[in-house]
């Protein structure tokens, strides 16, 4: 996806839910850069933070809900896309642009139904708008930072999964409608987002 240099103000933007000025956030970027020298190096330390020390809700089976960026770290816990919105945050906090991507994956056994699956595009200085995935390792999930290849969590493999191409600088109205509504991780579960694709 070709941005323009005029326009990547908005993946350095705080916003509702990448709300990376709350000081909470602020100050976990700040430690989470601390004595490191590149963009890249700043940008693994926080993919390896969210992703290792933030639980996903459906893994651990943890409440609360989460959306906010301040608010999954406060809880330590959020679905991939609130994990994403986290990792926006602290390097958005850093001066690194970062965005919000989407892959529409199947929910079980390769086969409809589908769901959104959210993680993120962050744009390094050597190499361009990279997209890594903090949702969280497990058995049969490795994604990795190891630019410029991507390891992503999942690949697409059924017909009807997809990679979207876009990278947007705030939440999918569906992400967060989900997020917000429910107060329950397993209600979460049954009701995961997901869009229709253009044929």
């Amino acid at each position: 996806m070709v941005i323009n240099i005029s326009d990547m103000e908005m993946y350095l933007e705080a916003t509702e839910y990448i709300d990376w000025q709350q000081p909470d956030v602020l100050k976990k970027a700040q430690n989470l850069a601390y004595g490191l020298l590149t963009d890249e190096e700043v940008a693994k330390a926080c993919f390896e933070f969210v992703r290792d020390e933030i639980k996903h809700s459906w893994d651990y089976q943890m409440n609360p809900v989460t959306c906010k960026a301040s608010d999954v770290l406060f809880h330590g816990t959020g679905y991939c896309y609130a994990k994403s919105h986290l990792l926006a945050a602290l390097l958005r906090a850093n001066k690194i642009p970062a965005g919000l991507c989407y892959q529409r994956l199947t929910i079980s056994n390769d086969e409809p139904p589908f769901c959104l699956h959210g993680l993120n595009a962050v744009y390094l200085k050597q190499h361009g708008w990279y997209r890594i995935d903090p949702r969280g390792n497990k058995e049969g999930v490795d994604a990795q930072f190891i630019p410029p290849l991507e390891q992503l969590a999942f690949p697409i493999l059924s017909e009807g999964e997809a990679d979207l191409p876009e990278i947007w600088s705030e939440p999918l109205t569906a992400v967060v409608g989900v997020l917000k509504r429910y107060s329950d991780f397993l209600d979460v579960a049954n009701n995961l987002p997901d869009i229709a694709l253009w044929k």
